[in-house]
């Protein structure tokens, strides 16, 4: 029997790791095979600390984060990742690249799909992310696209927690103890070299997480102990026989 899947859309080559890396390893380690695509490499917009090298160039740097990307991605135990280097700053999908992402969710086919928060003034590619991720999601669910393709069921989206959330409109929802597989997080975060001025960050928000985990668990009536949790919103109605 083939294991479940579950599919990330991130923006750039490094936000798979801060937002969701946990769920990813969590996941990995309950038998999913996640794949991750990575629609650029954020090597615009978010490698300061690469182009400071007086010997920079844009393939340089494109390579440098492939390979950050690379090394994170093993470290949580990824089961695929994947570069459209559609470029950032600002993130374009023309009607091809966007078909390309069709084609790897009807694949994937995954029981749910992550990407970024539906606003974000500071980043306007990671909104667009979503955009694309919703936009993909409905074509591959079409049976007059590509007929003969297996078409996709109707997988949550989950929207991964932005840097500054409350400009972003974002309102989690969802609270996912990540505690057993955060040394895979933790990993995955430092191999990301070129954005050393949110390590610290990161492991701070997983840590407020999992004390809202605690709370939302029960609080001093009995919650269930976490020391790093990672926080969601989902967008469609989940259904249940009970609750």
């Amino acid at each position: 029997m083939a294991n479940k899947t579950a599919l990330v859309i991130s923006a750039h080559s490094a936000d798979f790791v801060w937002r969701c890396g946990g769920a990813i390893a969590l996941h990995g380690k309950r038998g999913y095979d996640v794949t991750v695509v990575c629609l650029s490499y954020g090597e615009r917009g978010e490698s300061a600390k690469l182009w400071k090298a007086s010997d920079a160039t844009l393939e340089g740097v494109k390579a440098a984060r492939r390979t950050e990307a690379e090394n994170a991605a093993r470290a949580l135990g990824v089961a695929d990742i994947q570069f459209f280097d559609c470029g950032d700053y600002p993130l374009e999908l023309d009607r091809e690249a966007k078909f390309r992402l069709v084609d790897v969710i009807r694949k994937v086919q995954p029981a749910f799909m992550l990407s970024h928060s539906l606003d974000d003034p500071y980043n306007t590619d990671h909104p667009y992310a979503t955009k694309v991720a919703l936009e993909t999601r409905m074509v591959a669910q079409a049976w007059g696209h590509e007929p003969g393709q297996t078409v996709l069921g109707a997988p949550q989206l989950y929207l991964f927690e932005p840097h500054q959330t409350e400009q972003c409109g974002w309102k989690p929802d969802t609270i996912l103890d990540i505690t057993e597989v955060w040394e895979a997080k933790k990993a995955a975060i430092e191999c990301m070299e070129g954005q050393q001025h949110l390590w610290h960050y990161y492991t701070n928000v997983a840590e407020n997480r999992a004390n809202q985990f605690r709370r939302n668990s029960g609080g001093q009536a009995g919650g269930r102990e976490a020391k790093y949790a990672e926080a969601f919103q989902s967008i469609f109605p989940r259904t249940v026989d009970e609750l």
